[in-house]
């Protein structure tokens, strides 16, 4: 088993320029007359200005000292019929004994830095619990390892991450995770429940109950009018469904095709995250140097700037006996202590009873404002939920046996 080493972000000189002139020579699409670009995508005018200021005013490399001052560590992780995986991480170690360790999961088109503002607010100190955080680079994203065998699905991401958590001494652990986070610390809760104790999650993928499976769960349902926050929630569910989820389709079942439009091009790159980062938040005001250091990360990503995708095909494709499909995550899973933040602007917004249906719910918030990227829009209410969920006063104080985090 390797050792956990420091790791610095360092991409090539070469690598800069050939983004900067690959931009110079972009050809833009035509679109149509009208005031409403969005209803057909990223315009042209919003792409077209952040892919000049990528090209001349955007500064990487402040970008990339800034990712510098993070912990940032790597090591080799051992994956069942994969070897070894090179696993890039944040891991903000704590001096307050105890502290209760905590793995945060990214998803698409998120990273790891999406930890960055929980950091400080997770650090303990005044009655509030302290955490061991691990963020790591999910394979094939950021700067961990590209995947080349096919096959790595839900079952291989969950286990990274988990041997990931074993190798750095933590046999017991909390999560915390949303969009693909949801699915992998789901999954690890499913396979791994003796290590796993607790998860608190922000995408909320679940189904109304069945008087077969949850009777009580089915009869509030039955009873009980939704609010009208809840039917909101349910609209902006239906728009995901019938107008924000071609992406998924494509990248669930040919994501090779879509990756030459990758590879070749930065700007579609670019306009592939950016439409989501808009989409998807509630009216989260992106700075330009945001929104191109996360697209950034993607382009100048260890795997390359395609191999993302890759993991909507590999989950849709690879069923085993515990996970038939991605759709067991959105199902009960036991043992493991749940906790639930709410967003309006979430891409799926559930009735909360139907967030019952997961597992052991012990601590909810319904948010009035945030959106997909909640570590990154509302980093005080995942900072406040955690230490709801695990302090001194809190339904899973001292959880983690030995594990005061004071």
């Amino acid at each position: 088993m390797s050792s956990p080493e420091p790791y610095t972000v360092n991409v090539p000189d070469a690598h800069i320029e050939k983004l900067k002139r690959k931009l110079e020579d972009t050809d833009y699409p035509d679109e149509l007359d009208t005031d409403d670009q969005w209803r057909y995508g990223a315009p042209v005018s919003d792409v077209k200005r952040l892919a000049e200021q990528w090209r001349t005013g955007f500064d990487w490399r402040k970008a990339e000292a800034e990712i510098n001052e993070l912990p940032n560590y790597r090591k080799k992780v051992n994956v069942d019929g994969f070897g070894d995986v090179d696993m890039h991480f944040v891991w903000q170690k704590s001096e307050v004994e105890g502290a209760i360790p905590l793995l945060f999961c990214h998803g698409w088109p998120g990273s790891f830095l999406e930890v960055k503002k929980l950091l400080p607010l997770l650090k303990g100190g005044d009655g509030k619990p302290a955490f061991q955080i691990v963020a790591p680079s999910l394979p094939n994203f950021g700067f961990s390892q590209r995947i080349s065998k096919p096959g790595f699905a839900l079952e291989q991401y969950a286990q990274t991450c988990h041997r990931l958590m074993l190798d750095l001494g933590y046999s017991k652990y909390v999560t915390q995770g949303g969009d693909w986070g949801f699915y992998v610390t789901r999954i690890m809760g499913l396979l791994y429940p003796d290590a796993v104790l607790a998860s608190h999650i922000n995408m909320i993928r679940a189904h109304p109950p069945s008087f077969t499976s949850q009777p009580t769960l089915a009869l509030q349902h039955a009873v009980t009018p939704y609010s009208s926050a809840e039917k909101q929630g349910l609209q902006r569910s239906a728009w995901f469904t019938t107008e924000g989820q071609a992406y998924r389709q494509l990248q669930a079942t040919k994501p090779q095709t879509l990756s030459f439009a990758f590879a070749s091009s930065p700007v579609a790159l670019l306009a592939w995250i950016y439409e989501k980062l808009r989409d998807w938040t509630d009216a989260y005001p992106w700075t330009d140097d945001e929104i191109l250091t996360w697209v950034s990360i993607y382009y100048f990503s260890t795997a390359g700037p395609n191999a993302h995708i890759r993991i909507y095909y590999e989950a849709g494709h690879n069923p085993t006996e515990m996970v038939p499909s991605r759709e067991r995550a959105s199902e009960w899973i036991p043992r493991v202590k749940l906790g639930l933040a709410h967003f309006p602007r979430e891409i799926t917004v559930v009735p909360r009873v139907w967030g019952k249906t997961l597992g052991d719910v012990v601590h909810e918030s319904v948010n009035e404002k945030g959106g997909h990227f909640a570590a990154w829009e509302r980093p005080d209410v995942i900072s406040k939920d955690l230490q709801d969920m695990f302090g001194k006063k809190g339904p899973l104080y001292k959880i983690v046996p030995g594990k005061s985090g004071y």
